[in-house]
C-alpha cells in the first residue's frame, strides 16, 4: 500500500510540475527568460544600429529624402530619445534628455544612441514579473509595460530598417552585408 501510494504522490507531483506552466500561473522564470530574451534583441539592434551610424559620412547627417522627413541625424537622435523614454517607463522615473535634437555631429549621435541603449539594457535586468505585467498608458493606449517593451522593440528595428533605405540611397552598404573580402 505504502509503494502503491508513493507511485501516486510521484505521478501526481510529476503531473503538476508538467502541466502548471501550462495555464500561465506565475512562474519566476518565464520573466526572467523573457528579460534574457528581450536584452538579447536590445543587443542586435543596437550594434546593427551603431554600426551604421559609423558607416554613414559625416556630410550625410543632414541628408533627408523629401522635405518634411526626418534627416539621417534625426533619425537617430529619434532613437536614443524613445530609448529614454522607455527607460523612464521600466524605472517609473523621468528621465533628463541630454540630446541636442538640432546636433547633426556624427559623434555625437553615436555617444547619445549608445548611452540610450546602454540606460535599457541596464534598466531591463531590474524589473520583475510584476513590473512586466503592470498597466501603462503609452500613445493613448493601455497595455503592459511587456506589451510597450515589445513595441519598443519594434519601433527600434522600424529605425533600422529606415536608417538601411538611407544609407542605400547614399551608397551606403551596411557593414554587416558587404562581402567577407571588404570588411
Amino acid at each position: 500500500m505504502k509503494k502503491l501510494f508513493s507511485l501516486f504522490a510521484g505521478i501526481s507531483l510529476m503531473t503538476v510540475l508538467l502541466v502548471y506552466p501550462l495555464f500561465g500561473f506565475n512562474n519566476p522564470d518565464e520573466a526572467s527568460a523573457f528579460l534574457q530574451e528581450y536584452a538579447g534583441q536590445v543587443d542586435f539592434v543596437q550594434g546593427r544600429i551603431l554600426q551604421l551610424e559609423n558607416a554613414m559620412p559625416q556630410e550625410k547627417f543632414e541628408w533627408r529624402p523629401g522635405e518634411g522627413v526626418r534627416s539621417v541625424a534625426e533619425v537617430y537622435l529619434h532613437i536614443a530619445e524613445s530609448n529614454m523614454m522607455l527607460v523612464s517607463y521600466m524605472t517609473g522615473e523621468k528621465m533628463e534628455s541630454e540630446i541636442d535634437e538640432k546636433t547633426t555631429d556624427k559623434t555625437k549621435i553615436a555617444d547619445l544612441v549608445k548611452k540610450s541603449f546602454e540606460a535599457v539594457k541596464e534598466a531591463v535586468p531590474k524589473l520583475t514579473e510584476d513590473d512586466l505585467n503592470k498597466n501603462i498608458k503609452a500613445f493613448g493606449m493601455e497595455m503592459t509595460l511587456r506589451n510597450f517593451m515589445i513595441s519598443m522593440l519594434n519601433h527600434a528595428h522600424e529605425h533600422l530598417g529606415q536608417s538601411i533605405a538611407y544609407a542605400r540611397m547614399n551608397s551606403v552598404v551596411p557593414p554587416w552585408s558587404m562581402p567577407s573580402e571588404q570588411k
